[in-house]
């Protein structure tokens, strides 16, 4: 990307699109082209359709997605499965309509098989069935980066996609029922400490393996990809590392500094047994996560402290 190239980055306040803005900005890149919700919303392809029209950017970041913990997967697979791909397709119809010279899809590690062989290779989509809690969400995600793959393929064009594993960081959702499992428990713990209770009780039995991705080092990554890769295989983004949710809450208790005991509900469901990506074709291609886990947790926690809109929804 030209530095003085036009870029719009779709989704620009949600926690992945704030990030990729700042890395934008950090590497010299200032021509940026942002909409709000309310300015445009990208479920109405007529609307889609004027703004590529009008702004004409050169460059594409489709970060723009309704996201969501198990609960909200579960609870409303419908609107996660609407929500998700009617924004994609607009977005990426109007992008090639309108000659974006290249586009990247943000999807999510969800995409790959409940079972799939683990660490999960880019090679292992659409190999069996996906987890059922969010089945929704995950075909959208695949319905995205398909369109992608089929685009380059049918009309040469270079669209490409990045698939990153569990992402925490600023600008996260820290909703008490429908956020994920990191910034949940940040909110969690924070309130239980504020208000001295004895006990915390979390979802499952903690056996689930989770990898984290602080989301800073997903859109250095994101910009990278933008710059340096072309293909029609989508990209793994993730640290390469899991730990257990058990392990997870009790780094996040001992973080914000909750002393009380920590109790499992097993009737509460835990979600895909395993999750990790294999991420040597992005180490390959010259990039590693830098930030540590207890480093990342730490940065989040601040985040949600001094941002009080974030920590009272």
């Amino acid at each position: 990307m030209e530095k003085n190239a036009k870029i719009y980055v779709a989704g620009h306040r949600g926690m992945v699109g704030s990030a990729i803005v700042r890395e934008l900005q950090r590497e010299g890149y200032h021509n940026l082209v942002t909409r709000t919700h309310q300015e445009l919303d990208l479920c109405r392809q007529e609307k889609v359709e004027a703004f590529f029209a009008e702004e004409k950017p050169e460059y594409v970041f489709l970060a723009a997605a309704k996201v969501g913990g198990i609960a909200a997967n579960a609870e409303m697979p419908a609107d996660f499965l609407y929500e998700n791909m009617m924004p994609e397709m607009n977005v990426v119809h109007s992008a090639w309509q309108s000659g974006v010279k290249k586009l990247e899809f943000l999807g999510s590690s969800c995409i790959y098989p409940r079972m799939a062989p683990q660490p999960m290779t880019e090679s292992c989509l659409l190999t069996s069935a996906l987890e059922k809690t969010n089945e929704g969400y995950a075909l959208a995600k695949i319905s995205g980066l398909k369109y992608c793959e089929y685009l380059d393929r049918q009309y040469g064009l270079d669209y490409i996609s990045v698939m990153p594993t569990n992402l925490y960081g600023p600008n996260d959702n820290y909703h008490p029922r429908h956020s994920h499992v990191l910034p949940a428990l940040i909110r969690r713990f924070h309130e239980a400490k504020m208000q001295k209770l004895p006990s915390v009780t979390c979802w499952g039995d903690g056996s689930p393996l989770r990898e984290f991705l602080y989301v800073d080092d997903l859109a250095e990554l994101c910009v990278f990809l933008m710059n340096h890769y072309s293909g029609q295989e989508t990209v793994n983004a993730g640290t390469g590392k899991e730990l257990t949710i058990r392990e997870l809450t009790e780094k996040v208790a001992s973080i914000i500094g909750y002393e009380g005991e920590i109790l499992w509900d097993s009737s509460m469901p835990n979600g895909t047994p395993r999750k990790l990506l294999d991420v040597s074709k992005a180490e390959a291609l010259g990039w590693k996560a830098k930030t540590s886990l207890d480093e990342g947790i730490r940065l989040t926690y601040e985040d949600f402290l001094n941002n009080p809109m974030r920590a009272e929804r």
